[in-house]
C-alpha cells in the first residue's frame, strides 16, 4: 500500500509539473492508502469568524463576488467545479479563477462535474477529484487543501479518497438556500435570523451562479455580518489552517487544457 508520505511526495512532484497529468490520476495503478478518514469541517473554529463560500463556479458573476468582498475588506472561498456551468479551461473561466486567486480569495475543490460522490466507486471518486485539482494547479499553481462534496453528500469511501489526496472535507452550518429556489427576501431573512442568534461563527453556503445572490443577497449579508462584529474570512482562515497543500508556478495553456 502506498504510504501517505509517498503520496504527498507524488503530489508535490505533480505540483512542480503543473502542465502534465498528475502522478495519481489513476487510482487503480497505485494502491492508495484507504485506512485514514479525512476530517470533515461543518463549522468554523476561530471565534467571530464567518466564512462566506460560493459553489459551482467559475461563472460570469465571479468578478462581482470578488469586487463586493474586496470593497468590504472581506475574503471569501470559491469551491469550483471543472465542468459544470462552463469548462474551467475556457479562456474567460481561466481569467475569472486567476482574478479571484490573485485578489487573495481561497480556491477549493467542488469536484470536476458536480456528481454525487457518495454514489461513485473508488476510481470514479478519484477521477472527479484529480481533474479539478489539476486544473487549479495549472491555472494558479495552488494545490487545494479542501474539498466540498457536491450536495454535501459523502461516505467513508469519499473520506478515504480525500485523506489519500491530502484534503479535508468542508460542508456548512448555514444555507442561503439559493440553490433550492429561495427568493432574495427569503435568503436575506435567513441571514437576519441566523445573525440574531449570535452564533460564535458561521460557515455560509452560497452559489456564485445566481445573479440575485451576487447582486442582492451578498451585499446585504456582508453589511449585516460586519455590523454584528464578524470578520469575513476564508475557510482556511476560519479554521486556522493553510488553504493549499503546495503552491508552485502556474502553467501555460496548451492543447491538453480541455474538458
Amino acid at each position: 500500500m502506498l504510504s501517505s508520505t509517498l503520496l504527498t511526495l507524488g503530489l508535490a512532484i505533480w505540483g512542480a509539473t503543473a502542465n502534465v497529468i498528475p502522478v495519481f490520476e489513476n487510482a487503480t495503478e497505485f494502491s492508495l492508502d484507504r485506512r485514514a478518514l479525512a476530517t470533515v469541517y461543518t463549522k468554523c473554529t476561530v471565534a467571530k469568524n464567518v466564512a462566506l463560500t460560493f459553489d459551482d463556479g467559475p461563472w460570469v458573476y465571479m468578478y462581482d463576488v470578488v469586487k463586493a468582498l474586496d470593497a468590504a475588506g472581506a475574503k471569501g472561498t470559491f469551491f469550483v467545479n471543472g465542468n459544470n456551468y462552463e469548462c474551467i479551461y475556457n479562456a474567460d473561466e481561466i481569467k475569472r479563477v486567476k482574478y479571484a486567486y490573485d485578489h487573495g480569495h481561497q480556491l477549493a475543490s467542488h469536484t470536476w462535474a458536480h456528481l454525487d460522490l457518495s454514489t461513485l466507486s473508488w476510481d470514479k471518486i478519484h477521477d472527479e477529484m484529480w481533474k479539478v485539482e489539476q486544473a487549479l494547479v495549472r491555472i494558479t499553481g495552488a494545490y487545494p487543501a479542501f474539498m466540498r462534496p457536491p450536495y454535501g453528500n459523502y461516505n467513508n469511501l469519499v473520506r478515504e479518497a480525500s485523506a489519500a489526496r491530502g484534503q479535508s472535507l468542508v460542508t456548512w452550518d448555514f444555507d442561503s438556500e439559493d440553490s433550492v429556489g429561495a427568493s432574495v427576501s427569503t435568503s436575506k431573512n435567513l441571514y437576519t435570523s441566523a445573525i440574531a442568534k449570535k452564533p460564535n461563527t458561521m460557515l455560509a453556503l452560497n452559489h456564485e451562479t445566481y445573479e440575485t445572490t451576487v447582486h442582492q443577497v451578498l451585499p446585504f449579508a456582508i453589511q449585516k455580518l460586519q455590523a454584528a462584529g464578524y470578520k469575513l474570512v476564508t475557510v482556511a482562515q476560519c479554521l486556522g489552517k493553510q488553504p493549499y497543500q503546495s503552491v508552485v508556478a502556474a502553467g501555460t495553456p496548451d492543447s491538453s487544457w480541455h474538458c
